[in-house]
């Protein structure tokens, strides 16, 4: 039970922090007007996409923040809805983290930590085969 505590943790700390509060603080920057911030200089990512539509990766980062609280606080509560909806964030995390670089470094280290403390506490000492 311990495990589940320590990832929902890591979990709210990347949801909340990292996802949620990145984007309430580039919101005044996209109010005043990106240009007038250079955020490109700030802020890269690997696929220029990703990089042309911050104000869609604003949306996306908002959503993926909340889900990934809203599953944390799930696992906290000791819900299986909280276990599934935790590990499938951390999943869609290490596949996303790839086109997300250099941010994705952390996130990926946020989620793939979770995703280890889940797992080991969930099958414990369980072997393959008998």
């Amino acid at each position: 039970m311990k495990k589940y505590k320590i990832a929902s943790v890591l979990m709210m700390i990347h949801g909340a922090f990292m996802e949620i509060g990145g984007c309430f603080c580039l919101i005044p920057i996209f109010i005043l007007g990106a240009d007038k911030f250079n955020i490109n200089e700030y802020i890269s990512f690997i696929v220029p996409y990703f990089q042309e539509n911050m104000d869609l990766m604003l949306i996306m980062g908002m959503l993926y923040g909340i889900v990934r609280v809203i599953g944390a606080v799930g696992l906290w509560k000791n819900r299986m809805w909280g276990l599934v909806l935790s590990i499938l964030n951390c999943i869609i995390t290490m596949i996303l983290m790839m086109f997300m670089l250099p941010a994705g470094i952390m996130d990926g280290v946020l989620a793939c930590s979770s995703l280890i403390l889940i797992l080991t506490q969930y099958f414990g000492d369980k072997k393959i085969v008998e």
